[in-house]
């Protein structure tokens, strides 16, 4: 266990200043930050104050903004995992056969984060990068992350999140949301039907290791209007398979 002594408080609470700032809230205040970190206003305006003085936020004199600097501490990370190289050659040849994007991520508490990605076409209208972060609950990598753990553990994640609806087809009750993880966890899959935005479905399968843990998932989707004629699942749900099973060689 970790002595208290041991922990930097101040650069404890820099870091949750620095989690504040997400694609929904890229330009914050003062009054915003110390509301979302829950710190008083003094302590968070060091915070930022310290930020900006060292590069890593844009300041006009009332709304902070993070700067490209930033993302030297998370593509560091990521350029440190083995799994966005290895994964990369697999999305590039299985976008390149089903014609649409596909990407992987990994789950971080209730939210994923896109490790590595092969865009064939813009389906969102928010560009999606590694690095990015989406709900997990309401995604359909997400929901077989979730469905790869013990069932109390993620309806410990679903009953903290943020369940306020994306779309009118997004899903809000934590009963719902399970019962959609655990059908995730009997299918293999799990489908999402424009819950995350509005003319986006998306079908996503987990990623095993040699071992046979769960260690991040592989989606691929379509616009909703390209839906017509098409079944999700068996367009893509053999392709995604495929790959799930290749990569389990390797991993």
């Amino acid at each position: 266990m970790v002595n208290k002594t041991d922990i930097i408080a101040s650069l404890a609470k820099g870091l949750r200043v620095i989690e504040c700032f997400r694609a929904e809230t890229p330009r914050l205040s003062i009054a915003q930050v110390a509301d979302a970190a829950g710190m008083d206003r003094a302590t968070a305006r060091r915070c930022l104050l310290t930020l900006h003085h060292e590069g890593y936020a844009d300041y006009d004199g009332k709304f902070f903004q993070l700067t490209a600097r930033v993302l030297r501490l998370g593509m560091g990370a990521l350029a440190a995992l083995p799994l966005p190289q290895i994964v990369q050659p697999w999305l590039d040849q299985l976008s390149d056969q089903i014609g649409q994007s596909s990407s992987v991520a990994i789950l971080d508490e209730g939210e994923i984060v896109y490790i590595a990605r092969a865009a064939q076409r813009r389906v969102m209208s928010i560009g999606l990068m590694p690095g990015s972060r989406l709900p997990a609950h309401s995604t359909s990598m997400g929901r077989v992350l979730l469905a790869s753990l013990p069932d109390a553990q993620a309806g410990a994640i679903v009953d903290h999140a943020d369940l306020s609806p994306r779309t009118p087809r997004s899903l809000t009750s934590p009963a719902e949301i399970m019962a959609r993880i655990a059908q995730a966890r009997a299918d293999g899959y799990a489908v999402i039907d424009q819950e995350v935005e509005i003319g986006l479905c998306s079908v996503a399968v987990p990623i095993f290791d040699a071992h046979g843990r769960v260690i991040a998932a592989l989606n691929s989707g379509m616009a909703a209007s390209q839906m017509v004629g098409h079944d999700l699942v068996e367009e893509f749900v053999p392709a995604l398979l495929k790959v799930q099973e290749a990569l389990r060689r390797v991993l």
